[in-house]
């Protein structure tokens, strides 16, 4: 049963789970007087089921990787790593795993984001507190619905931020047009709410899914202006495996 339930929860829905929540953190779904509700019924109820802690992906994706676009002042930026290295993107996972809550605690702090910083730290104590309490009822339960999933979904976060943001012009590595990029023509777009259009996200993050690919077509000579890259017929996990096996020929690319 836990096998079964493992695959639905994490490798089936895991994905569209996580993709729908990123929309619902960037937009608003419902009018102001059901908003807070509906939102803190998924990010305390429901987020923990897929191994996300409470605040922390609003804190951390919001607060700081939007604002800081994978440069320097972004805990979670890909800019230090040799992007073609699976030790280099371990490093870059550990990293994540063990001083990810510290540097994105101390980048809002240090912002005097005292919300979002109070929320994320509440968010992630009450998630590890709660898991250990459970540990002590049901040990294998408690691995299997909430431990495992956090570190699942954690290596899913890092190997998607780390696809995303692989290629980086190192002479403007703020330029968002070069230091992400597009997935366009796949399946992966049809049920994970057209996540393939980073750049396009990090342009314009209040948009509608449903208007990327678009805005994708109206922006097209732009991007090419630009040297922006759009991979075509593929998707990150793909991009992902290609550069890790360095695997160059395999990525058709169209600009």
């Amino acid at each position: 049963m836990a096998i079964v339930y493992f695959y639905i929860a994490q490798f089936y829905f895991k994905g569209r789970f996580g993709l729908m929540f990123h929309c619902l953190c960037h937009r608003k779904t419902f009018k102001s007087a059901y908003q807070s509700k509906f939102h803190s019924y998924i990010t305390w109820l429901i987020c923990p089921l897929f191994g996300h802690a409470p605040e922390g992906y609003f804190s951390h994706h919001l607060g700081m990787h939007h604002v800081e676009n994978n440069t320097e002042e972004d805990s979670s930026s890909t800019m230090y790593y040799q992007r073609d290295s699976f030790r280099s993107f371990l490093a870059y996972f550990f990293n994540f795993i063990f001083l990810g809550f510290k540097e994105t605690f101390e980048y809002l702090y240090q912002r005097k984001r005292k919300k979002l910083y109070t929320n994320f730290t509440l968010g992630e104590w009450l998630y590890i507190l709660f898991c250990i309490a459970m540990c002590f009822v049901n040990l294998k339960a408690t691995l299997v619905v909430f431990v495992v999933p956090l570190v699942f979904a954690r290596f899913v976060m890092m190997l998607g931020n780390w696809t995303q943001h692989s290629f980086i012009d190192r002479s403007n590595p703020d330029n968002i047009y070069t230091n992400s990029i597009n997935c366009i023509n796949t399946k992966y777009n049809h049920v994970c709410w057209n996540d393939g259009y980073h750049i396009i996200h990090h342009l314009r993050p209040g948009m509608h899914y449903t208007e990327m690919p678009g805005e994708f077509w109206k922006r097209k000579d732009e991007f090419a202006q630009r040297k922006a890259i759009v991979f075509d017929g593929i998707h990150y996990l793909h991009v992902f495996i290609y550069l890790m096996t360095k695997q160059y020929h395999k990525t058709p690319t169209t600009s």
